[in-house]
């Protein structure tokens, strides 16, 4: 039973959960959007994403990274679990093109929303972003938002933008009150209703 609330927990911040589709994503259509330093949220179709829908009831996303401008390319850095790169990885922060973060799904709602705060900050966030996939820091399977040496996805994001003076949740959690899970927890919901957001696509 703990097993599968904990699974439960761990697809709602990291992985994917039921909602409306849109349609067939143009990557190029999205990258033409982005600035270094943007948050791209992910919500992938699936079976398994409605075990999770009632936990985060004001959210559309399930999942979020940091773009970054990353070997001459739009890249997301994101912290994630179950997606290694290769025989005997470990779960950890990744870093990777935007048509393979979004094109996990045949279809995928997305949604990139920009920190408010002048650009030089949103690039050093970026850059710390990168140091984290570079340390190849690993993924918290605890969700323990007072330790930093592992991150999960929406704590990565908080965790960079902490560092250049933004607090983007503005100190919004969501309560969790099952067993053996009960805890404070950053959803994807508590940073996209954050005033320190703003989105750039139309949802």
């Amino acid at each position: 039973m703990r097993f599968r609330l904990i699974l439960c927990l761990c697809l709602l911040l990291c992985g994917c959960r039921r909602s409306t589709p849109s349609l067939a994503c143009d990557y190029h259509e999205v990258e033409a959007r982005l600035e270094e330093g943007d948050l791209l949220f992910r919500c992938g179709t699936g079976l398994v994403g409605r075990m999770v829908t009632s936990m985060d009831r004001e959210g559309e996303f399930s999942h979020v990274g940091i773009v970054v401008c990353h070997k001459g390319e739009w890249s997301v850095v994101h912290a994630v679990p179950h997606e290694p790169e290769f025989q005997g990885d470990f779960d950890r922060v990744k870093c990777e093109p935007v048509a393979d973060f979004l094109g996990r799904y045949a279809e995928v709602v997305y949604g990139i929303y920009r920190p408010q705060v002048e650009a030089e900050k949103r690039h050093l966030a970026a850059r710390h972003a990168l140091r984290q996939y570079e340390k190849r820091v690993p993924f918290d399977h605890d969700y323990n938002t007072d330790d930093t040496t592992r991150l999960y996805c929406t704590e990565l994001a908080e965790y960079c933008y902490a560092l250049v003076g933004l607090p983007l949740s503005q100190g919004r959690r969501t309560e969790v009150t099952f067993p053996s899970l009960a805890g404070s927890y950053i959803f994807p919901s508590d940073l996209t209703r954050s005033e320190n957001l703003k989105r750039v696509n139309e949802p």
